[in-house]
């Protein structure tokens, strides 16, 4: 510490660590409360078919506001709803297929409870958010999650600090799990942030990103199966052959997933001419298509999913190749990407 710092300035610092303390131990505290309830909440909302309404008054509607983003960006759609305005109106946005999370410490907030008689009569269940798991909210809701801190951070005890800090944490951890539940890609996570840097990766056209010259693996049709191989192997690593004609016009295409099969049926499989094995007339995709789109047409049905696509032009030339990695990487920015 510089010796320059005057005693009041020591006194501040040991009291924002004393803070930053009081707060880490709040949280730390919370996953001894963790149990049924947590499990049957993120049951409850995968089976949801509506969406995750957010509630709370005051610090609790803040820190709710927030629970409901990281709901909403990481796969789970949500909004906050503020329960005065819901008392005059909002209520109306609520449905029986959505799930109501409702925040509050006390159980006992004037503006939660009136809401609760609706939530009620729709039918739309209620998983409570509370320190006090005898109140009148949590006896009226159908889960309960329980925070509860030692003290607040406050030194007068009174504004919430580590109680809304542990509420804030339990809300991540929860997103987290339904995240992991749903199996949510990175590419996913690009989707729903449209602006700033990832907005520009999903603005990414094929052309950007796809392979030619030397690592566009084109071969002619005369070709055996021993020159896809080749081809699979010294020009970009695609695991992928394509198949052109003398004016570079796409006939088929050859992976290494139709060289297993190969060489489980023929005895002499790299003899073989490559047109009689290969994918005839294979999906394509046109340069100044969104990357977004390459991997749409990749993914499928979701059964019969590829991992390469040739880029063709108006005429169906083609004009490059492009992986699913390179789509991956440059929608997300992962480097190093193994295939």
């Amino acid at each position: 510490m510089s010796a320059s710092i005057s005693a009041v300035g020591v006194r501040y610092l040991e009291q924002a660590k004393e803070a930053l303390k009081i707060e880490a131990e709040a949280v730390l505290q919370q996953a001894e409360y963790l149990g049924d309830d947590f499990i049957k909440t993120v049951e409850l909302i995968l089976k949801c078919e509506g969406r995750v309404v957010v509630t709370g008054m005051g610090k609790s509607g803040l820190v709710g506001r927030k629970i409901a983003a990281t709901l909403a960006s990481t796969g789970t759609p949500a909004f906050f709803l503020h329960p005065a305005e819901g008392i005059h109106g909002d209520l109306g946005m609520v449905t029986p297929a959505d799930v109501v999370i409702a925040i509050s410490n006390s159980g006992e907030n004037d503006e939660i409870l009136a809401i609760l008689p609706t939530l009620k009569i729709l039918g739309t269940p209620i998983v409570c958010i509370t320190g006090k798991v005898d109140s009148t909210l949590a006896r009226n809701s159908d889960l309960v999650l329980k925070v509860k801190v030692t003290r607040e951070a406050c030194p007068m005890g009174l504004a919430p600090t580590a109680s809304t800090t542990a509420v804030l944490a339990l809300g991540d951890a929860l997103a987290v799990v339904l995240s992991e539940a749903r199996q949510f890609k990175p590419e996913d996570y690009a989707l729903f942030h449209p602006g700033g840097a990832l907005g520009r990766k999903l603005l990414l056209t094929v052309e950007k990103l796809m392979r030619t010259g030397e690592e566009n693996p084109t071969i002619p049709l005369d070709s055996s199966v021993r020159d896809a191989v080749i081809a699979m192997t010294t020009r970009g690593n695609l695991g992928a052959a394509i198949i052109v004609d003398d004016h570079q016009t796409l006939l088929g295409i050859i992976t290494d997933g139709d060289l297993r099969r190969i060489l489980e049926k023929y005895e002499n499989p790299l003899a073989l001419p490559v047109k009689q094995v290969m994918t005839a007339n294979p999906k394509a995709i046109t340069r100044e298509k969104l990357a977004a789109e390459a991997m749409r047409v990749m993914e499928g049905d979701g059964h019969h999913n590829i991992t390469v696509l040739p880029v063709v032009d108006e005429e169906r030339k083609v004009v490059g190749v492009i992986h699913l990695h390179d789509v991956i990487q440059g929608l997300t920015g992962l480097k190093g990407a193994k295939w």
